[in-house]
């Protein structure tokens, strides 16, 4: 009794408190902004206007926390940034209320003005609060609940309180080089606690694809088998596939559930926040792979909701994304004034993107987050992509994508001090999907583009005026199916009906592919030298290309480099040939790509410069990943000592972890460790499937229309 009557009277305080704080603000604003009005025209006491403030903004609290979050739930298909947009209008709104319910209504704003004095009142309030819970665990568990919008307080399924979670959380584009090296210079603090005590460090090696669409999807699903690049063309469907648009996700994620005969990494009381892929998870947030869904149904869409409930998210979230975007602005300016180099346009939209990213994505994300955790839910995966989409347009080591690693190691200090007060214990992995390499554009360092240089080997005319084109970074996707925007109709949709015959040239980071559509199978080099007998010779030697892959009708898949190169996939070697310098693991990456059917008729990847560590990318990036050389293929692992190792350790030799497929066995491996539910061995997936020669590799009878929505 003594214990609840303690609590109420400190709740009590508590509402009282925040109460008068937005009681005072009211009073300021009143007197700062001529528009806004707490007594009559004839004028009132002090203390009539005081009683005025107090009642309006108590209505003002009241209606906000009965009304608001009906209000978001009603407007839950609005596009996301709409919405936030929208929270502003809704706030004024029910301070216009508010004003007019009280008794003896003395008050009365501009609606321009009361939308302003709604954002700092609920700012106000929600500082003021969130100040009074930090010395009450029970308080600053209770408003993190709410911030989440979560019910469910106990372990599901009657589980011990003592049975583990666990949460992966990825680092979206951040090598386990640079994770080292933000430790080492205090960047990232709350990591350099972990690091050496409660957690370890173990990095591992991607595919020749070192993208977030094939390393996600094999790390959540247990398959990335036919995902050559970020974005590929397809001769059985004429359809580009890109990772980061919906229609492509969940295709993608539809083929590797058929491969593994498997849902996926959270089928079991999991969560998926963030992601490209589900990953077998009910609980959704911002996953795009079913964020084309529409509807009631559609609950990728429910963290919106679970986040912009609380008006004070909603206000601060659309600040920090103004302030971001003209952080962006700022930033690119100076790069520009200082002559950086190498340096990429960052304007247009770019700014939106990157504020979407670094706030918007993760305050959602991080929300959702810390209410699973409350839920207590056994498995949640979510990514962040801020870092990714920075270091893109920055560079891996500029100053821009430092600060954002600052902003996300306080995001992992909040999520780890929110782990403390969930019902069940949660045991935090860190990982990242890939690294990032830098380097000055293929475009840039040689005056045209690979679309270019393969249009001059064909013999085919080539634009004086080469188009810029626009990287393609796992947020610019997420952003568009935010705000309900189709995928872009463009030259990656598919080749136009009447230049079916010209080679479909596409880029990903530092990887080209090129496929000629009216061959409908993968063609051969002897085809290719018959139709274009300069091409070969012209994309090898050229100085900025280290080596391409393309099929023989007599040798077999054969890897060409410079000088006349030419080496059978079968027998390369990473420390000689054309791969010499493109570290270990190499050749089993490029043999692996080799063996899917959708590979394209020419696999591009440019020169590596291991003294600089350089690539060049065949978009508009100065950080980049997708093919092989340098930090883009060096991910990590940043694991609890509680659980096993993912390789032994020490390690022998060929113990390294490779591919995202590994990856996966890890986490299932440790899913199972410790009380609490069992998550189901991948039964199908163990291993990777037999290596398949090229001459396997399904014929197309016939040419289908391009999908240009895909």
């Amino acid at each position: 009794m003594r214990r609840a009557l303690k609590t109420a009277g400190a709740t009590l305080l508590r509402v009282t408190l925040v109460w008068a704080a937005s009681s005072l603000t009211l009073l300021a604003l009143a007197g700062i902004l001529p528009d806004v009005q707490l007594q009559s025209e004839d004028g009132e006491s002090i203390t009539r206007t005081a009683v005025t403030a107090a009642w309006a903004a108590g209505a003002f609290g009241l209606l906000g926390a009965l009304v608001w979050p009906l209000l978001v739930r009603a407007l839950l298909l609005v596009p996301a940034l709409v919405l936030g947009l929208l929270g502003f209008a809704i706030n004024g709104s029910l301070l216009l209320v508010a004003l007019w319910v009280i008794p003896e209504r003395g008050g009365e704003a501009d609606p321009r003005d009361a939308v302003v004095v709604a954002a700092v009142m609920s700012a106000v309030a929600s500082a003021t609060s969130t100040a009074l819970a930090v010395r009450d665990d029970a308080a600053y568990r209770r408003r993190l609940h709410r911030l989440a919008g979560r019910r469910r307080t106990a372990p599901p399924d009657g589980a011990p309180d003592a049975a583990p979670g666990t949460l992966f959380l990825q680092l979206d584009g951040v090598g386990c080089q640079v994770l080292r090296d933000a430790v080492a210079d205090g960047t990232m603090p709350t990591v350099a606690s972990w690091l050496g005590t409660t957690h370890r460090l173990t990095p591992w090696r991607t595919d020749w694809s070192s993208q977030t669409g094939a390393s996600q999807l094999g790390i959540l699903h247990g398959s990335n088998h036919d995902v050559p690049a970020f974005r590929w063309y397809e001769k059985d469907t004429g359809r580009t596939m890109v990772s980061n648009r919906p229609g492509s996700a969940a295709e993608l994620q539809r083929r590797a559930i058929e491969r593994t005969g498997d849902g996926g990494l959270l089928t079991l009381d999991g969560a998926s926040r963030g992601n490209l892929f589900s990953g077998g998870a009910d609980q959704l947030a911002l996953v795009l792979s079913v964020s084309a869904r529409r509807g009631r149904r559609n609950r990728s869409r429910a963290g919106y909701f679970a986040y912009f409930r609380d008006p004070a998210n909603a206000v601060r979230t659309a600040l920090s994304f103004a302030a971001e975007a003209f952080r962006e602005i700022g930033q690119s300016t100076r790069a520009r004034l200082r002559g950086d180099h190498p340096r990429v346009g960052r304007g247009g939209l770019y700014p939106l993107i990157r504020a979407f990213a670094t706030t918007v994505e993760r305050d959602v994300v991080v929300a959702a987050v810390i209410g699973d955790m409350f839920s207590g839910r056994t498995a949640i995966y979510a990514d962040l992509v801020a870092y990714d989409e920075v270091a893109h347009h920055s560079g891996p080591r500029s100053r821009d994508a430092a600060a954002v690693l600052r902003r996300l190691d306080r995001s992992i200090s909040l999520i780890a001090e929110v782990a403390a007060h969930a019902p069940r214990p949660y045991r935090i992995v860190l990982l990242s999907d890939h690294g990032q390499s830098p380097g000055e554009t293929f475009e840039s360092a040689y005056g045209l583009s690979l679309r270019d240089l393969v249009r001059s080997g064909c013999g085919l005319p080539v634009p004086r005026h080469a188009q810029r084109r626009t990287g393609g970074a796992e947020a610019r996707d997420t952003l568009r199916s935010a705000v309900h925007l189709p995928p872009p109709e463009d030259e990656e949709a598919g080749p136009p009906p009447e230049h079916g015959t010209d080679p479909v040239v596409l880029a990903s980071g530092n990887l080209g592919l090129v496929s000629f559509p009216d061959i409908p199978y993968r063609a051969s080099r002897e085809e290719i030298d018959r139709r274009h007998p300069a091409l070969l010779r012209t994309l090898a030697d050229h100085p900025g290309i280290g080596f391409l892959l393309v099929r023989s009708e007599r040798h077999g898949s054969l890897v060409l480099g410079p000088d006349g190169a030419e080496v059978p996939v079968d027998d390369l070697a990473d420390d000689q040939g054309p791969l010499a310098g493109f570290g270990p693991g190499a050749a089993d990456a490029v043999r692996r790509t080799d063996s899917f059917p959708h590979t394209a008729d020419l696999m591009v990847n440019s020169r590596y410069h291991p003294a600089t560590g350089t690539v060049h990318a065949f978009e508009e990036q100065i950080g980049s990943h997708g093919g092989l050389g340098g930090e883009q293929s060096h991910a990590f692992l940043l694991w609890p000592v509680t659980l096993t190792p993912p390789v032994p350790d020490p390690q022998p030799a060929g113990s390294a972890l490779v591919g995202a497929e590994q990856v996966h066995r890890v986490l299932r491996r440790w899913l199972t460790e410790g009380p609490g539910p069992q998550i189901p061995v991948d039964r199908t997936a163990q291993n990777s499937p037999p290596h398949t020669r090229p001459s396997e590799a399904f014929p197309v009878t016939s040419r289908v229309t391009p999908h240009k929505n895909d």
